[in-house]
């Protein structure tokens, strides 16, 4: 699979506050060669993002104390970070919930449960040639 090939090294975050979501995400990744981060909510994402500068962000939407919308937007209004892509992780996937993602900066929308080949392409569709 040339895409699964293309994830090598690249930087990965995982916003979830389901461990179950995190965990299978996190193992799908690895398995693809990339270095993986995590974090339970948009608090502890944005230190970990601002320490470590992922390459590609999967955000989930619904998540306690700062949700993913609030997150992307406070992600994409940081000139550091505004480049970087933004993927949506909702099990809603309804047109406002798309639309509320995009206006806030998503660059992308993922709808829960994912596929190991639906998460791994978006990754590469994603990732910047230069971290591959």
């Amino acid at each position: 699979m040339a895409e699964v090939a293309s994830l090598k090294g690249v930087k990965v975050m995982i916003i979830d506050d389901s461990n179950t979501i995190r965990r299978s995400a996190e193992i799908f990744l690895v398995q693809a060669g990339c270095q993986v981060l995590l974090a339970e909510d948009g608090f502890d994402a944005l230190a970990t993002i601002a320490d470590h500068q992922p390459d590609v962000i999967f955000c989930d939407i619904v998540m306690p104390r700062l949700d993913g919308y609030q997150t992307c937007a406070l992600i994409k209004k940081n000139q550091r970070f505004s480049s970087t892509p933004v993927i949506m992780l909702s099990s809603k996937d309804g047109l406002f919930d798309r639309a509320r993602g995009r206006m806030v900066g998503s660059d992308h929308y993922l709808t829960k449960p994912f596929t190991k080949d639906s998460l791994l392409q978006t990754a590469a569709s994603f990732a910047p040639r230069s971290a591959r």
